[in-house]
């Protein structure tokens, strides 16, 4: 089972591998994935062999706090917060009011000697000079106390961890700081013993050598990083609190004829509910009374709004544009697709890509790796004659500067903001190892129905090859197509409906997989299937049938055989139209160097037809729902990188099987479950911007990590004197404590810049229109005149479609228009010689937006 834990105490990428190190060892743990961004744990473990109370065990023995996410999670959540926030922001204040008289102590008079002023007579009198050496150096230390104090959390967390032989950041901090503070007090002991002795060498030798006001500096410099650390790490999860934001709190149902106010949590399934214009959907229903038209963007990344009415499904979160709505609860509470897109966020947010492993095992033997360096670092240097002060110096530098925090920072920061940038344009990514496999993605597999296709085929033809009428052949095959959920079959029992066909009884249904179905109506036996299912029960197709089949298939439709006993009674085609978008999707693709296969149930004549219109590479026709896994399954042992594209339950096992399954969100649940990447707007473009997504991701986090190894490979050496001996520069500790903090802040801002990428850049709107911009001279029809489609974006009433039919019609050669506000595009028949340009033109100037013309 998978159980998420809020964890505390962490505060760098060495604190996120120790426990994972120990949560691992716990028998019955698969895997473990910790987050240092969210503070949180996902642990995959067997609950026969160990319980929850053991992996909290293993963590606090490690030396943190565990608590399951569920009862932690509002504590976690506000420790990754405001609150959080708000006490680093009161340590800083606290720290900043005393680091001030601290410096001006013990470094104003360089200030006043280096511009050539006037000391004030106060630090003449008290503060300079060896007869004030006792007097200046203890006000240091009294000042630097409350310093200490205000930050005791680094001592406190560092030097436990450090006994437990697990050290972190704040070791390093503790030690550093701490190694400073001593010093100080030492240097007060023998400050006392020379004025006592009248020693005064040694007064002036360590008045002049005090390292208060150094720990007071790494120490606020340090509060200074965690502050802005925090306020940056805020921003990255500005997707989900937008998301949060989104459900309303109430909701108004319908109970017993009366209009009721409740919390949208209190919703059942089975209420009806009231959403009024300008108001948001609280829970998932169906339309059953009114009309509108719901922005569902907040979902599906569409910013055009999309008409309801009674039976169409409506989404939470999506918001009312106009009429008044009376929809009944389908999905309610966690179940709601606004609450399974902030799971499904969250849980990548909290996952791990599998480059993080570099920065992991980095992390795991770094903090020990530099307090070992920093001791040799001052030991080298006492012994080779530098003076006490310059071997403390460059020991204390090490230490601070050292800074695993920006390597557990470099791969959840960009994962988070990149999960959360999906989220807003309708993309759903549920891990980072599915967001780092799809950079890595060679070969794009596609489901033909509802994937390239829109997946409501519609009836075209209805043949009759015996002395049964067409109207009794319907009779027929809508009575045994009525018992299938194949959307070839809805398509045959919604033709009957709508031309009041009455059904008959069907019994001893059976669906055969794959094939078609069978079943008894009047008592004789039917078979309705592909020219497969024909064969297998060895009915003979005539030659006039196997030629309307092969007819009908090269027009890009799919041939319904029908048999009763083992004659062919009839022929029924159903044509399922081609997507807008998937032409022009297959050929992004195809840039980003894809491979894009077609696998289908249908014949190949009739795949060849989907081909030749897509520009699909390769088909694969006549495939069973098992041999679609198997093709995936072998693809992958050819050494092929594949995804997975499908809707229907029938693709679930392919999706699971390829490198990264990616559901269209239309599809079923069990596609849906079954995926990797879930894409909302049901349109194949987004597979491309999915691609372009994971690619700009995985760029971030190798950028991160390269600084975060950049930064320590020439910062500790640096702060270790290496280049002291050649070009005399030594780093001071409150430098290196500035550069340390800086580090954090400067991963996570490199990471927000991916707020900034167009996964919809006009490229691809450009590509449609370009591709189809010269002049119409193609497929030139009766009396030289041509059918252009155009699409349209911003519609959203029958007044915007008029204006549109109203600007196209006064356009110069244009004959008929016919504008779709639900397929947003407009059907414009033109004469030869039109530029398509001039018909881009003309909806523009209107105020819309075209993104393709065909």
């Amino acid at each position: 089972m998978k159980e998420k834990f809020a964890i505390t105490g962490m505060s760098c990428s060495a604190c996120s591998a120790h426990v994972e190190k120990s949560v691992a060892k716990v028998m019955g743990v698969n895997k473990v994935s910790v987050n240092l961004l969210t503070n949180s744990m996902q642990v995959y473990y067997d609950d026969k062999q160990t319980s929850r109370a053991e992996i909290i065990a293993a963590v606090k023995n490690a030396g943190y706090g565990a608590a399951i996410y569920g009862a932690a999670d509002k504590t976690a959540a506000e420790s990754t917060g405001e609150k959080i926030i708000k006490s680093i922001r009161k340590r800083l204040l606290v720290s900043i009011i005393f680091l001030l008289p601290l410096l001006y102590i013990s470094m104003g008079h360089m200030i006043y000697e280096m511009f050539s002023l006037n000391m004030p007579d106060f630090m003449s009198v008290y503060f300079m000079g060896d007869k004030n050496a006792l007097v200046y150096s203890f006000t240091q230390f009294l000042l630097t106390i409350p310093i200490i104090l205000v930050n005791y959390q680094y001592f406190e967390n560092g030097f436990k961890l450090l006994f437990k032989r697990s050290p972190n950041m704040d070791t390093l901090i503790a030690i550093g700081a701490g190694a400073a503070a001593i010093y100080g007090i030492f240097s007060i002991y023998r400050i006392g013993y020379g004025l006592g002795y009248n020693e005064m060498s040694i007064v002036r030798q360590y008045r002049l050598n005090l390292y208060f006001e150094s720990a007071g500096m790494i120490l606020t410099l340090i509060t200074v990083g965690k502050y802005l650390e925090a306020k940056s790490k805020g921003k990255t999860s500005e997707a989900i609190k937008k998301l949060v934001k989104l459900t309303p709190k109430t909701a108004t149902v319908l109970r017993n004829g009366v209009e009721q106010i409740i919390k949208a949590e209190d919703i059942i399934v089975g209420d009806v509910f009231i959403v009024k214009p300008g108001e948001t959907a609280a829970v998932d229903g169906i339309v059953i009374e009114g009309e509108s038209f719901f922005d569902e963007s907040t979902v599906t990344g569409e910013s055009v709004p999309v008409r309801k009415t009674i039976g169409d499904k409506l989404v939470s979160a999506s918001i009312n544009k106009a009429g008044f709505i009376h929809a009944r609860a389908v999905k309610v509470g966690t179940d709601t697709t606004i609450a399974q897109i902030i799971k499904l966020v969250e849980e990548a947010s909290a996952s791990k890509a599998p480059i993080a492993r570099l920065a992991d095992r980095a992390a795991g033997v770094f903090v020990p790796v530099v307090i070992i360096v920093a001791v040799i670092t001052g030991a080298f240097w006492l012994l080779s004659g530098a003076g006490m002060e310059f071997s403390i110096s460059t020991a204390i530098a090490v230490l601070v500067i050292s800074c695993p925090c920006a390597l557990g920072l470099a791969t959840p920061v960009a994962i988070m903001v990149g999960t959360g940038k999906g989220a807003q344009n309708g993309i759903l990514i549920k891990s980072g190892e599915a967001l780092q496999a799809a950079q890595e993605i060679d070969t794009v597999v596609l489901d033909k129905t509802g994937t390239i296709t829109q997946g409501k085929p519609q009836v075209t033809d209805v043949i009759s090859l015996s002395d049964v009428s067409a109207i009794n052949l319907l009779k027929i095959v809508g009575s045994l197509e009525k018992g299938s959920e194949h959307p070839l079959a809805r398509a045959i029992v919604n033709k009957c409906a709508a031309d009041n066909i009455e059904l008959m009884k069907v019994s001893s249904f059976k669906a055969l997989f794959g094939k078609g179905i069978e079943g008894i109506v009047d008592n004789k036996m039917y078979y309705a299937g592909n020219q497969q299912l024909m064969q297998e029960k060895k009915i003979i197709i005539s030659l006039k049938g196997r030629k309307i089949i092969k007819k009908l298939s090269e027009a890009g439709k799919t041939p319904l055989i029908f048999a009763v006993d083992k004659k062919i009674i009839g022929i029924v085609a159903v044509a399922d139209v081609v997507k807008t978008t998937s032409g022009q999707a297959v050929k992004q693709l195809k840039k980003y160097g894809m491979h894009v296969i077609m696998l289908t149930g249908d014949n190949e004549i009739t795949a060849n037809a989907i081909k030749a219109q897509t520009g699909i590479d390769e088909v694969i026709a006549g495939v069973l729902p098992a041999q679609k896994e198997a093709k995936v399954t072998a693809l992958r042992h050819d050494g092929h990188k594949v995804a997975m594209v499908g809707d229907g339950i029938n693709d679930a096992p392919a999706l699971a099987a390829a490198d990264v399954g990616i559901a269209i969100g239309a599809g079923t649940d069990v596609a849906i479950e079954s995926a990797d990447v879930v894409l909302m707007r049901s349109d194949l473009l987004d597979v491309g911007r999915t691609i372009r997504l994971s690619k700009a991701v995985i760029k971030n986090i190798k950028e991160n990590l390269f600084w975060a190894f950049f930064y320590n490979i020439i910062g500790i050496p640096l702060a270790a004197g290496v280049f002291y001996p050649a070009w005399g520069i030594h780093l001071n500790p409150m430098f290196a404590a500035a550069a340390m903090s800086l580090s954090s802040v400067c991963v996570v801002m490199n990471a927000l810049r991916l707020k900034r990428l167009q996964l919809r850049p006009f490229e691809d709107k450009e590509d449609l229109i370009l591709e189809h911009s010269k002049t119409i001279d193609e497929e030139k029809g009766d009396n030289n005149m041509k059918k252009i489609v155009i699409m349209i974006e911003g519609m959203s009433c029958g007044h915007c479609t008029a204006r549109v039919e109203t600007a196209l019609r006064a356009v110069n050669g244009v004959t008929d228009v016919k504008v779709s506000l639900e397929e947003k595009n407009a059907v414009v028949s033109v004469k030869d010689g039109i530029a398509a340009e001039v018909l881009k033109n003309a909806v523009v100037d209107v105020g819309y937006d075209v993104v393709g013309i065909k």
